[in-house]
């Protein structure tokens, strides 16, 4: 209508300065997710957060649960400790290895099906490109657009693996998470959390119930913590680890005290 709307228009022509579009509008990466218009995506591949959550539940679970047995059965606060620290290092030491075992055979069958999709795409590329095209008509695709597009990816053959296995197997080869780091952060995380009920007992306290109090709040705590990552309320996460603890720490507590220490 008038000069001004056309002085707007040229503003934004793609040659614009104005229209570069290199960080999009909206986009942002706080460093704990994947970049996305207006928010972010927490990495849910299966690492870090996993490993190091699980290892501080177990580390909780697994300690109070042996102090509740052990000191059940009458046992000395020096024994106590001794059970708990080899308790400690044993678990540490076995997520740490089971967790980098665990992610590295996860990982090496992940390059084992883009080896296969490889070799099906270098002597099978029609009946790939056919198969792609009815996963795109799936996706609610016109035939003709489907084809196209299933065409167009396969000029890169890279591409093409990495679409193929995410669409067929829900696999990004691109994103495979780190056997050393998920194997730190449960080690650490388990230690972290197996010393909880020991803390008493460091103190010179030989009082069961504290322990388990503490070994609670520890809980309460992991589970709280681990509840802001999803959209559960964090009290839900809190009473939910702290209800497992309890159930475990009850079962060896009975056990324990229908044991007992041996008299002289």
């Amino acid at each position: 209508m008038t000069s001004s709307n056309s002085e707007s228009a040229q503003g934004a022509s793609p040659t614009s300065d104005s229209a570069d579009l290199t960080p999009i509008v909206g986009a942002h990466d706080d460093g704990n997710g994947t970049d996305e218009v207006g928010h972010t995506h927490a990495d849910v591949s299966g690492g870090f957060l996993r490993a190091a959550t699980f290892g501080a539940m177990d580390g909780l679970v697994t300690n109070i649960s042996l102090v509740a047995g052990v000191g059940g059965s009458g046992a000395s606060g020096h024994t106590v400790i001794l059970s708990g620290v080899a308790s400690l290092v044993a678990g540490a030491f076995s997520m740490a290895l089971g967790e980098y075992t665990s992610v590295s055979t996860q990982n090496e069958q992940v390059d084992a099906e883009v080896r296969t999709e490889r070799r099906e795409l270098a002597t099978n590329p029609e009946a790939e490109t056919a198969e792609l095209a009815e996963m795109f008509i799936d996706m609610g695709l016109t035939e003709k657009t489907a084809r196209t597009a299933a065409e167009e990816v396969h000029r890169d053959p890279e591409r093409a693996v990495n679409l193929h296995l995410t669409q067929e197997l829900g696999l990004d080869p691109n994103e495979k998470p780190s056997p050393m780091l998920a194997a730190v952060s449960s080690f650490f995380m388990f230690s972290l959390g197996a010393v909880f009920p020991l803390i008493p007992y460091f103190f010179g306290s030989e009082l069961l119930w504290l322990a388990l109090l503490v070994g609670g709040i520890g809980l309460l705590g992991a589970g709280a913590l681990a509840a802001r990552f999803t959209d559960k309320p964090i009290w839900w996460g809190a009473v939910r680890q702290l209800l497992f603890g309890v159930i475990a720490a009850g079962a060896t507590y009975l056990v324990g005290y229908l044991i007992g220490t041996p008299t002289a």
